[in-house]
């Protein structure tokens, strides 16, 4: 299977031609089985993930690293440990969601689960460092603690480049319907998601010349991160019109392209 090239078919058939250990990084945005939409009609989005978190992790290069996206309850009660390790359940929080809940409180995040493959190869700390919101007072009486000055913690002193993002995204705000880089309405929050998100992921689990794979590609957003950001990729979509939309990002770039749907 050639590098750099969207695919149109169903993920479970197309990634038998992927090698086995040929991927550094695995961008998984499917099905969250919480929507009427064809696509996202799962009978159990548990029994779904596993599946695919097995047939992925054979793709997966020992160190790599697997981005799955889902609802809250995504990877409860299943038992994905003899194929990856969970090393975080990141919360991506998404304030400006509508608060309509009446009986329970409204979910206002979705949870991005980062496994890999053993233990992760590449973690690019200094490319997605955030800034630091900590005054500086306190900042100082923190790190004149005796665990920070002379002990195990001696690493957390503050860092002029900022600070590691935590499990918890708020600064990455969800697309809107005034947002520029939307390509359609009828995508919203269902299948586009914001270049930044992407580009955090990308830039902390791969290096340049890597392989990055999209099973779901949808708009294409993880695909053009690539190639903007130097990384080779491959993406499957089922969908013939999505399909047609990567590949005219891909094709225009995305300036080009929103001018041209203008």
């Amino acid at each position: 299977m050639k590098t750099n090239e969207i695919y149109q078919g169903d993920f479970f058939e197309l990634i038998n031609q992927v090698d086995d250990d040929s991927i550094d990084l695995i961008i998984c945005d499917g099905p969250y089985g919480v929507t009427e939409k064809k696509w996202d009609k799962i009978n159990n989005i548990q029994e779904f993930n596993i599946s695919v978190i097995k047939i992925l992790s054979k793709k997966l290069k020992t160190g790599g690293a697997l981005y799955l996206f889902g609802k809250p309850d995504c990877i409860d009660f299943i038992d994905y440990r003899p194929y990856l390790i969970l090393n975080s359940k990141i919360v991506w929080y998404q304030p400006s969601r509508l608060a309509q809940g009446r009986i329970n409180y409204t979910n206002n995040y979705d949870i991005i689960a980062y496994f890999t493959k053993g233990k992760a190869k590449t973690f690019n700390l200094d490319d997605i460092r955030v800034p630091q919101l900590v005054e500086l007072e306190h900042r100082k009486r923190c790190e004149n603690v005796p665990s920070v000055v002379n002990g195990k913690f001696g690493k957390t002193k503050f860092n002029e480049k900022g600070k590691n993002p935590g499990d918890v995204w708020g600064d990455i705000k969800q697309l809107t319907y005034k947002s520029k880089e939307l390509i359609s309405r009828k995508y919203l929050h269902t299948i586009q998601k914001p270049k930044k998100l992407i580009e955090r992921i990308v830039k902390a689990s791969s290096n340049e010349r890597e392989l990055v794979l999209d099973p779901f590609a949808g708009t294409g957003t993880t695909l053009v991160v690539c190639q903007e950001l130097k990384r080779n990729y491959i993406g499957f979509e089922i969908n013939p019109a999505l399909v047609s939309i990567c590949k005219n990002r891909l094709y225009l770039g995305d300036v080009y392209y929103k001018i041209k749907m203008a």
